[in-house]
């Protein structure tokens, strides 16, 4: 019998925008929900409208309730002026992450959406769960940072811990270490975090080295794979494939959940990984299996990253939901050189408003890029920290 996966969306989520030249754009959700209705990958059945934003009480699972006051306070359409002085304090006065009108409210929206998925899950409504808008996996309990208010993914975790008693294997795909979900769980020996990522040495956060193994009884459960810049498709998925099947088996799990930032492809304006399509379509599946291996199929996704809103987010946000829901796109996709058109209705509506010439097809054609000079050199390197990780584990 087929897995039953859910698909959730909340109304208030695509608020979430700072300002109309912020990389951070809700047109991302629009653009992949749109592509995934022009494939009918989601069926009445599936969608469910989350029905609630979080509550204070959820959001302090993880966040400080001065910094949980501090946002609502800053979220008005005019903050009082003291509120604007103490802004800085709790890192909402950045270039990245500035307080605005509604943020509250948005924010909010997107941890209750991550929260209902995570609930269908664990209480058998569903074997996998995916919310697009969540995964802002850089916020902290006492400030924000990195485009993210609040920390959706870890209150989703703390969540489950509270009421399930599971343990929980954290999973993420962002180029941006997931520095907020680690620390936060960093003492906590019943939540591992994983983050595969572009090298903290050249890359905000700056953090996410293999010696970042938690402490006091969480030791061992912070697993970091840091891969240098301009890292290509096989060398990716070998660091990933090989350390993060290892973790699974040596820690498992109750449940997955996993963030799947898109901004690992070369396209991706803010950061050095030259990585095609390819890793997108791969990296679920490969989630999905570990699930089943070791979680009895539990599996909550979720967004994150991902700033080439066009030519990149829409297709690699889609095929987590196909490998989800076993869609025949998925499996279509599955061999060595496969490729699937782009739906011709899609390219269609969208086209005119991209800025750059959308792709046809679901998955890159490599042919067409420029090799990476330096490409054994990186090779090596990432094998290097990657045997370091797996004498760890």
């Amino acid at each position: 019998m087929a897995d039953k996966a859910v698909y959730i969306r909340q109304p208030e989520e695509g608020r979430y925008k700072f300002n109309k030249d912020h990389p951070f754009d809700p047109i991302r959700l629009t653009l992949t929900h749109d592509l995934l209705e022009s494939v009918q990958a989601i069926k009445a059945e599936q969608c469910i409208i989350a029905a609630e934003p979080a509550s204070d009480e959820l959001l302090e699972l993880v966040h400080r309730p001065d910094y949980i006051a501090a946002v609502r306070t800053l979220s008005s359409e005019s903050p009082p002026p003291d509120a604007i002085q103490r802004a800085g304090q709790y890192g909402l006065d950045t270039e990245d992450t500035p307080y605005f009108a509604g943020m509250h409210e948005a924010a909010a929206a997107i941890v209750g959406g991550s929260v209902q998925a995570a609930d269908l899950v664990m209480s058998g409504q569903a074997d996998h769960a995916y919310h697009m808008a969540g995964g802002l996996h850089h916020a902290f309990p006492e400030r924000g940072s990195g485009f993210c208010v609040y920390n959706d993914a870890a209150i989703a975790i703390a969540h489950i811990r509270k009421n399930y008693g599971a343990r929980v294997l954290y999973i993420d795909t962002d180029v941006h270490h997931g520095d907020g979900v680690q620390w936060t769980f960093y003492a906590e020996p019943d939540v591992c975090t994983y983050s595969i990522h572009e090298t903290g040495k050249y890359l905000f956060p700056g953090t996410g080295f293999v010696h970042e193994r938690g402490i006091d009884a969480g030791f061992g459960t912070s697993i970091n794979m840091p891969v240098d810049p301009y890292t290509e498709d096989d060398s990716w998925l070998a660091c990933f494939s090989e350390t993060i099947a290892k973790a699974a088996a040596a820690f498992k799990p109750d449940v997955i959940v996993s963030q799947h930032g898109c901004d690992a492809h070369a396209y991706d304006p803010l950061s050095h990984i030259h990585c095609s399509m390819r890793i997108y379509q791969a990296m679920p599946a490969i989630i999905h299996r570990l699930a089943h291996s070791y979680a009895g199929g539990r599996w909550v996704a979720v967004g994150g990253g991902g700033y080439d809103l066009w030519r990149v987010v829409p297709r690699a946000w889609s095929l987590v939901w196909l490998e989800m829901s076993e869609h025949p796109i998925a499996a279509a996709l599955s061999g060595a050189e496969a490729n699937e058109p782009l739906p011709a209705a899609w390219l269609d509506k969208w086209a005119d408003r991209s800025p750059s010439a959308l792709p046809t097809h679901w998955l890159d054609d490599l042919n067409d890029w420029e090799p990476i000079p330096r490409r054994p050199d990186i090779e090596a390197r990432n094998k290097q920290t990657a045997e370091i990780l797996l004498q760890q584990l």
